[in-house]
């Protein structure tokens, strides 16, 4: 597959126009969409309207619906804010750090004739501007913000979107299926007053 050049996005706005640009046909280039975040540099005052934080969890605002092909979305982590270990619904999941620190432990799928707890593959703290890649193949995960003092702002982008997923249990692998909502859309608040996962990220 042929690669396009890749163009360092100055601003937010840049980086959606190119996202937009990529997602356009019908093939995905992992590397390619991981690079061109990676690349976008945090810039707080262009992704502050749509940083809605939440004093209890962590929440998911929508930044842009890509026409169809993805969601992109900003996640804001208070502090011991975190994600159940979940799945992504056969799904490319993007995470870019935009302002903090986030703890990734990945987990291997459970079984399904054991019961018991669910092994776990790895575990990584990923730095502002670096840009992590997960789908089912690799695993499932859990994200969180282990810090006592700072929060946390992520980027993510799903291709393609999805409105449910499944959450795990650690100490039994016992899974349920969630709802995906959002607590903003396009830097406004939604009105569902339940309009936030505590599952998914």
């Amino acid at each position: 597959m042929e690669q396009t050049e890749v163009m360092k996005p100055e601003t937010l706005d840049d980086l959606i126009k190119i996202l937009h640009e990529i997602f356009s046909g019908n093939n995905i280039n992992i590397e390619e969409v991981q690079s061109i975040m990676e690349s976008y540099e945090s810039k707080p005052q262009e992704w502050k309207k749509y940083a809605k934080f939440d004093q209890f969890r962590y929440t998911r605002n929508l930044v842009d619906e890509g026409n169809g092909k993805f969601n992109l979305m900003i996640l804001c982590w208070g502090e011991g804010h975190g994600s159940s270990i979940h799945d992504h619904t056969d799904s490319h999941c993007f995470m870019k750090l935009l302002q903090g620190q986030l703890k990734e432990t990945l987990f291997d799928w459970p079984e399904k004739k054991a019961h018991g707890a669910m092994k776990k593959k790895s575990e990584r703290v990923l730095p502002e501007n670096q840009c992590a890649y997960i789908n089912d193949s690799i695993g499932l995960h859990r994200v969180e913000n282990v810090s006592h003092t700072e929060c946390a702002v992520s980027l993510h982008l799903y291709s393609p979107p999805f409105d449910y997923c499944q959450t795990f249990d650690q100490r039994t692998g016992h899974k349920n299926p969630v709802k995906m909502t959002f607590w903003s859309k396009f830097g406004e608040k939604t009105t569902n007053e339940t309009a936030v996962s505590q599952e998914n990220n």
